[in-house]
């Protein structure tokens, strides 16, 4: 058997590495909507153009609370352009909990969690296994 250190900058899909980014004006929209409903936490899905996240997509129906967000994925709507999720958290902690470690293997191939004070320095980005990993701001 041979075992091999996984990249934590990259996620591999089809034998390929994939480098994600993220618009600038798109990670300021994600940052200023958490503060915007603190101290519950702020949800939705995450677009991208190939690997450059360029959108938030909310969802009709997403449970905002103090210690939670919950996603009606019933609501997502048929969308090969909507890569991952972002929820934040009402903490000084961007740490996946293994409530978002699930949800990161179900849905999506990239996944952010925001934390206070919700600047470009308060987040984290994490691949579909629940690995932390590079997001480029561009």
């Amino acid at each position: 058997m041979i075992f091999w250190k996984r990249k934590k900058t990259v996620l591999k899909e089809n034998h390929e590495y994939i480098r994600w980014k993220i618009k600038r004006d798109c990670l300021l929209f994600i940052l200023e909507s958490a503060k915007a409903v603190y101290p519950q936490e702020f949800a939705g899905m995450l677009r991208a153009n190939k690997n450059i996240i360029t959108e938030v997509v909310l969802l009709p129906g997403t449970i905002q609370g103090d210690t939670h967000a919950i996603f009606n994925f019933a609501m997502l709507p048929i969308d090969m352009t909507i890569v991952g999720t972002v929820h934040s958290h009402p903490s000084y902690s961007t740490n996946a909990s293994s409530a978002d470690l699930h949800m990161f293997s179900k849905h999506g191939r990239v996944h952010m969690i925001v934390a206070m004070p919700f600047n470009e320095s308060s987040w984290q980005g994490y691949d579909g296994h629940g690995d932390p990993i590079d997001i480029e701001i561009i």
